[in-house]
């Protein structure tokens, strides 16, 4: 199984004959539900995750009031670059990792990252590929939260949302949504409602949908 998901989700990795044998030695699978955090603040880097299936969000914790910002989403064929710059570095993780959808991620124990890092040029390649992804969705969130007024911020996230769930009606809550932007249910309520009465959106019970 961890054979047939390298080859289909990461062949950058698995076109190497002893890149992949490798990571078929020291990998497994595991699966996650939705909620679970898979890393915390201030928590050692034990394992760097391979995404297979499912989403990944990323949060780091704004020092004024201890609300939490997303800071990007980790999908499948993509890794947590944060968790490998951090491992490196020998420090502990300066972000929050929580799964938005049931993930199944194929599991790299944190001891043998230097040793792969070292012998094989292709996996250094495809971190830099991961980072230079991450690096773009991270100016993206600093000109939205730095530019732009609050309800396009709201606006860009929601059409986020639906790309990467291929589906224009979210299944979310106002407080899940306030969470992910580090604000409040009440100010998200109230931009949502101006963003519906703008003709942009719909608000159901439990739903969002962009027109």
């Amino acid at each position: 199984m961890i054979s047939k998901a390298l080859d289909t989700y990461f062949p950058k990795l698995a076109k190497m004959p002893k890149l992949k044998e490798e990571l078929l030695t020291i990998c497994n699978i595991q699966t996650f539900n939705a909620g679970t955090v898979i890393l915390n603040e201030g928590a050692y880097i034990k394992a760097i995750p391979l995404i297979i299936s499912g989403l990944v969000k990323v949060f780091k914790a704004e020092p004024t009031n201890g609300n939490e910002v997303l800071l990007y989403y980790i999908k499948p064929g993509e890794s947590c670059v944060m968790s490998v710059t951090t491992l490196i570095r020998n420090q502990t993780s300066r972000v929050k990792a929580i799964v938005e959808e049931h993930a199944e991620i194929v599991i790299i124990p944190a001891d043998k990252i230097m040793n792969i890092a070292k012998s094989y040029p292709q996996w250094n390649e495809f971190i830099y590929d991961l980072f230079n992804l991450k690096f773009e969705e991270l100016l993206h969130v600093v000109e939205i939260l730095t530019f732009s007024k609050k309800e396009t911020r709201l606006f860009e996230y929601l059409k986020k949302e639906a790309q990467l769930k291929n589906s224009n009606i979210l299944h979310t809550t106002h407080q899940h949504i306030a969470y992910d932007l580090g604000s409040s249910r009440e100010v998200i309520s109230r931009l949502l409602k101006k963003l519906e009465n703008e003709g942009v959106l719909q608000l159901k019970q439990g739903i969002v949908e962009l027109l």
